[in-house]
């Protein structure tokens, strides 16, 4: 079960999960070292970031470790796909109780304003501020299974194909993983001919809005579970808007917020 302590912040039993993917812990080499800073109160400082949207400074002094302590943690954590593997394990918790659903997936995309670094560009949709571009792969139920960012000014529809390859790798048959989708739902930003030709070569069934022809509030019943599911990453205030300036740091927050929606499903249907 997980520490009482920080239960507040960090959901039960989550960091059972995550301390097995965590790198070894090392000394600083001008010595002092951090190594006897728990990993477990940094974790859950990582998680108080990402939720409330505070900058590293003003990390409140309950967690016992100084902004600079917890700042290079995560970015060591990060370099190391930590949150990354941390989302597939859930994911993996997720299949074995059959409690994901892949026949079915759903396609989004949501802009964020960017102050400044790499994988930013004048957005289309916001008076051509800076900005980038979360990319939402969920399951038939809208939790979020492959995650990516991208400048702002990147149409939507050239996301697609990463995405489904960051599906398909994770292709596990031990776990009865199957990564063929039956359909897949996505508004008319991915309304393009050779893309079409594409997933029906993968024998994917297409349910895309036709430019010009249908309106994507017609995807219905399936469009709104994308849309939720925005919603659920949006509340990680740290994600919006992007104050990190390196697309990798960036990409870990919202790996872990995925993981943590992911997670708290998990949590709900199994307790």
């Amino acid at each position: 079960m997980g520490s009482s302590r920080w239960g507040w912040i960090v959901p039960e039993g989550l960091w059972e999960i995550a301390r097995p993917l965590l790198p070894p812990s090392r000394g600083r080499p001008q010595g002092g070292g951090t190594q006897n800073t728990p990993d477990e109160a940094v974790f859950a400082a990582i998680v108080y970031v990402l939720t409330s949207g505070c900058a590293w400074r003003h990390l409140p002094p309950c967690f016992g470790i100084s902004k600079s302590t917890a700042h290079r943690r995560f970015l060591i954590w990060s370099r190391a796909g930590v949150w990354g593997r941390l989302h597939r394990a859930v994911l993996d918790e997720l299949a074995a109780h059959g409690l994901l659903d892949l026949s079915r997936i759903i396609l989004d995309t949501a802009h964020v304003r960017a102050k400044k670094g790499e994988h930013t560009g004048p957005s289309p949709v916001d008076r051509g501020k800076p900005g980038s571009k979360k990319h939402i792969l969920s399951d038939a139920g809208g939790l979020p299974v492959v995650v990516a960012v991208s400048s702002g000014n990147v149409h939507d529809s050239e996301g697609l194909k990463p995405l489904l390859a960051g599906l398909q790798s994770r292709h596990d048959p031990d776990r009865g993983w199957h990564f063929r989708p039956g359909k897949i739902h996505a508004d008319k930003a991915y309304d393009r001919p050779d893309l079409r030709r594409w997933l029906r070569g993968k024998r994917i069934a297409v349910r895309i809005a036709r430019k010009g022809v249908e309106s994507s509030q017609r995807l219905g019943r399936h469009r709104w579970l994308i849309e939720r599911t925005m919603s659920w990453l949006s509340g990680y205030r740290r994600l919006s808007p992007r104050y990190e300036r390196h697309p990798r740091n960036y990409l870990a927050f919202l790996g872990l917020a995925a993981a943590l929606c992911c997670y708290k499903r998990l949590r709900r249907l199994t307790t």
